[in-house]
């Protein structure tokens, strides 16, 4: 293994009394490709800063090899300067490669850099940090705010960079395609995963049984060294000095345990009732807005128990669209009718009910007092706001004290006090903890009301949707059962073609591994049937399909052996290892099936 070029060792910091992080040792080699993963308040953005050489740690060592240069994107990035251009241009990027770095996430080098959205201020930073071709690029959730065409252009640059980059994200899909390691943040150190991050959550589980077997066995060491020192320890203080003071370890180690045993989250949302079959039906509606098409001539209907998500762009009018659906802005043409009795929660990504100065108690409480009704239900606010871990100390602050994590937790927390048969939300991923997006899928499974979704995160869409409305900015409107795969795989072309070219120029083309929308396919001679060929692999298709389900159920029956970790950490690397080429080839052979099933469907129509 090569050296690092950026190292941290044995690094300590506090943060007031708390201690944020106790002896955490991180490097990053040449050209690899890391998730840094811990939950919201573990200290991700602190780490990143400290790696960056912007935070001092209290103690500890940062090495970093002399004339390494490093670009760091925060989470929150600051545009500067007349244009975008001189803001690409400020770290030293040459203009013609700050210039196509910026044209090739879509935007134009002369704008002003004043009134930008929060996807072209993403967009900036990160043209920013690929022209200035860094050896080194830490990334701070770079996937809030951009569209899901923009995280594809991303995605090919970073296979394209020869940079070493470390990425905190909640953006799963984007991490399992981009990181070959993994390190994770808790209990105030960094553990490493020399994998990838689709390898993550198995290793963590095992850890943490791991972990919880260890907890058991302090207990019980514990409570036979506690009982012993009640029996008199005095009478013999000489000789079992040692084991006292074994014993007063073990309740040390006993205390920080339960000192970083974070609480957890408690997520439900009742509905308020049934609403009508129809929840919501459209025919023929248009809408513009100038000469600026956003959609014409589109028609659907949404019933009580749809999953419905809205994918496309930014500025594609995916937001427009849902207030439209809801009635809140009105028509150019066309007609929507809203079904009965419904009882709507809306999240909205601008957080725009949110003041600064407002106290977290007011956010939940508007009305004052100590009291919030929660689905139905009297409940102290303290109490509730417990549930979506903020801690006593927080209730009385104002919000501007807030990170974008515990924003959005806390929006989540005021819609889901309210029944409600409806549920929309807007972007509701962004600066989420992985923790709370899994808890969040798994309340909006068991939900049994109507959700509509609007979200750039694919992983979250594609375990979620039930159908899919596509916009493309250019006025079309297209819906498709299923998620985001199912909706490119039966829509080829519809957003039209990534950018070829990676940000940055130099680095050349993405590789054939980076991810890219599917282009339109070519024009080919027309023929009867599938080929020959075409008709074996589609015969080899259904049987890898119908066979890889239970080798995969097989490897996951291995992996949740609790004690194999530790009796056979090689074993299981391996079990782990396959477990996600099989995956991987079973997801493979689906796309592939779909596509040569649709061919020989269109043929044979053909005819």
């Amino acid at each position: 293994m090569k050296p690092p070029i950026l190292a941290l060792k044995n690094v300590r910091l506090a943060d007031g009394p708390r201690m944020l992080f106790d002896g955490v040792d991180l490097a990053l080699e040449p050209r690899s490709r890391a998730a840094l993963v811990g939950r919201n308040g573990a200290g991700k953005s602190t780490l990143m800063r400290i790696l960056a050489g912007l935070t001092e740690a209290d103690d500890g060592e940062r090495a970093v090899t002399p004339g390494t240069r490093v670009a760091y994107v925060l989470q929150e990035p600051l545009i500067e300067g007349e244009t975008l251009l001189d803001h690409a241009t400020a770290g030293g990027a040459a203009p013609h490669e700050a210039a196509a770095a910026l044209e090739s996430f879509g935007l134009d080098p002369a704008k002003g850099a004043t009134g930008l959205s929060g996807g072209e201020t993403r967009r900036v930073a990160l043209a920013r940090a690929l022209a200035e071709d860094p050896d080194v690029l830490l990334l701070d959730e770079p996937t809030n705010h951009l569209d899901i065409l923009a995280i594809e252009t991303l995605e090919g640059a970073i296979a394209a960079s020869r940079a070493s980059v470390l990425i905190v994200s909640h953006d799963r899909a984007f991490l399992e395609r981009v990181t070959q390691r993994c390190f994770w943040l808790e209990n105030r150190k960094v553990r490493k995963l020399d994998r990838g991050f689709s390898a993550f959550d198995a290793w963590v589980e095992q850890l943490t049984a791991a972990e919880a077997d260890e907890a058991r066995r302090l207990d019980k060491a514990l409570e036979r060294e506690t009982h012993w020192l009640a029996r008199g320890v005095t009478g013999r203080r000489a000789r079992n000095e040692g084991r006292r003071r074994r014993l007063m370890e073990m309740r040390a180690t006993k205390a920080d345990r339960l000192r970083d045993t974070r609480g957890s989250m408690s997520m439900g949302v009742a509905s308020a009732g049934a609403s009508g079959q129809r929840v919501v039906e459209v025919k023929g509606l248009s809408k513009k807005f100038g000469d600026r098409v956003i959609l014409e001539d589109f028609s659907t209907r949404i019933l009580r128990g749809d999953r419905i998500a809205v994918v496309g762009p930014n500025g594609a009018g995916k937001t427009t669209l849902v207030k439209l659906l809801l009635g809140e802005l009105p028509a150019d043409s066309g007609e929507v009718i809203l079904g009965t009795n419904l009882e709507v929660a809306y999240i909205d990504q601008a957080r725009a009910d949110l003041k600064d100065d407002m106290l977290l108690k007011d956010a939940l409480a508007p009305l004052g007092g100590d009291q919030i009704m929660v689905r139905g239900a009297p409940k102290h606010v303290a109490a509730y706001a417990k549930e979506f871990l903020f801690t006593d100390a927080q209730i009385r602050q104002p919000v501007r004290s807030l990170s974008g994590g515990e924003r959005n937790r806390l929006l989540l927390a005021r819609a889901l006090a309210q029944p409600a048969n409806l549920m929309v939300l807007d972007e509701p991923t962004n600066d989420l903890d992985m923790e709370t997006l899994d808890l969040l899928e798994e309340m909006l499974s068991d939900y049994e009301g109507t959700l509509i979704l609007v979200s750039h995160d694919r992983d979250f869409v594609d375990r979620l949707a039930t159908s899919t409305i596509g916009l493309n900015g250019r006025g079309q409107v297209v819906e498709t059962p299923g998620g985001w795969l199912d909706f490119l795989s039966q829509n080829p072309g519809f957003f039209g073609v990534s950018p070829a070219k990676a940000p940055g120029g130099r680095r050349g083309q993405p590789s054939p591994a980076a991810p890219t929308l599917a282009p339109a396919p070519p024009t080919a001679p027309k023929a009867a049937k599938l080929s020959y060929k075409e008709q074996r692999r589609l015969e080899e298709l259904n049987g890898l399909i119908a066979e890889l389900p239970g080798k995969i159920a097989v490897l996951e029956t291995q992996l949740a052996d609790p004690g194999l970790y530790g009796r056979d950490p090689a074993a299981f690397d391996r079990f782990g290892q396959a477990l996600a080429a099989a995956r991987g080839r079973l997801e493979a052979a689906e796309m592939e099936w779909l596509e040569l099933e649709e061919r020989r469907e269109a043929l044979e129509a053909g005819r």
